[in-house]
């Protein structure tokens, strides 16, 4: 949620083994995320309202017509194929026709597809490097940039990237790693009560895919809404200087490689207080923040492990007893005046 209201945040990487459910969670999450209005034909899913990032044909139509097609439609999750080759990814410059027709022809890839949807790579620690690498870079920088025979080409590639892995088939190398912003690891629930809430459920949608889903339509759109309004408020988010300072202090304190994970965490308590429907960035944001954007991080040049959570509590109220670390979250909470119901998941970050 954080990154579909932000995602200038990064990639996320989902770390867990086998069967608990990463890649349903995935492809379930495009069905709470707002419409999005597009050109009509335009392979790269254009933004109507950005001009500057239009392609070539978009531009064109502008340009005769004075106004773009346009129509509305649901965000899609585009699964990369483990056997995806380069060309399939990045897309390529058909040069036979470039030079028959005078004009670069573009064979659009699976990142033109992606352009302003969910970006899915499942066992992304399966892929090769050098694929990972260039989705990774398009990420970071926004834009596909394709060469070929010193013909050039370049289209927004402006996604939100989500990786799933099972650390037990291989690790990522350490460089690809830290590329993620932020991520998760997921454990097997010992519960016995959530596990049979799991297999209720699973059985119930078997059952009847679309009563289910009718009955969960209330929640899907109280999240989605959600996610509206702190898109709508996330520039009127302001982080204290205090708190930026503990951020950095932090960081260097843990002996984090980089300053990326600085932002990111910065960035990430942003999203959640919008989320919370406060503009102002508390504590509870900044742990929650530097969790995420910490947990696979290297540290002293690749020598230590990501830290732990605790690690990271202890950095954070360096010398306060457990009383006073309750009463710093207190103290630092700042909740507008606004009321707004948090969906019921959300409440535990409080």
């Amino acid at each position: 949620m954080c990154i579909a209201v932000d995602p200038s945040i990064g990639g996320l990487l989902i770390i867990g083994p086998k069967g608990t459910g990463k890649s349903s969670i995935v492809r379930a999450f495009a069905r709470l995320l707002p419409e999005i209005e597009v050109v009509v034909g335009c392979p790269f899913n254009d933004d109507p309202s950005k001009v500057n990032e239009l392609c070539d044909r978009c531009r064109n139509i502008l340009e005769k017509e004075g106004r773009l097609p346009v129509i509305r439609t649901k965000m899609k999750v585009v699964e990369l194929p483990i056997g995806a080759t380069e060309d399939m990814v990045l897309g390529t410059i058909n040069i036979e026709r470039t030079l028959k027709e005078g004009r670069v022809v573009f064979e659009p890839g699976i990142l033109a597809r992606a352009n302003r949807n969910i970006l899915y790579i499942d066992e992304v620690n399966l892929l090769p490097d050098h694929i990972v690498d260039s989705i990774l870079d398009a990420a970071a920088f926004g834009w596909n940039v394709v060469e070929r025979e010193g013909i050039s080409l370049k289209h927004p590639a402006k996604f939100i990237l989500v990786g799933t892995m099972n650390p037990e088939e291989g690790e990522l190398r350490p460089q690809l790693l830290d590329r993620f912003s932020i991520s998760v690891r997921i454990n097997t629930l010992r519960d016995p009560e959530l596990r049979k809430e799991i297999v209720k459920r699973n059985l119930e949608f078997e059952r009847n895919p679309e009563e289910f889903c009718k009955a969960w339509q209330p929640q899907e759109e109280e999240i989605r809404e959600s996610i509206i309004r702190a898109r709508a408020m996330l520039s009127d988010v302001k982080v204290p200087e205090h708190l930026l300072d503990l951020v950095v202090q932090v960081c260097s304190e843990l002996e984090v490689d980089g300053y990326r994970p600085d932002i990111v965490a910065i960035k990430t308590a942003k999203a959640l207080a919008a989320l919370k429907n406060r503009t102002v960035v508390d504590i509870s944001d900044i742990k929650f923040g530097l969790s995420l954007a910490l947990a696979h991080r290297t540290r002293a040049g690749g020598l230590k492990p990501p830290p732990s959570l605790s690690e990271i509590e202890e950095a954070l109220f360096k010398g306060k007893t457990p009383a006073e670390k309750v009463v710093t979250e207190k103290k630092e909470r700042r909740v507008d005046k606004r009321s707004y119901r948090l969906p019921p998941f959300i409440t535990f970050f409080r």
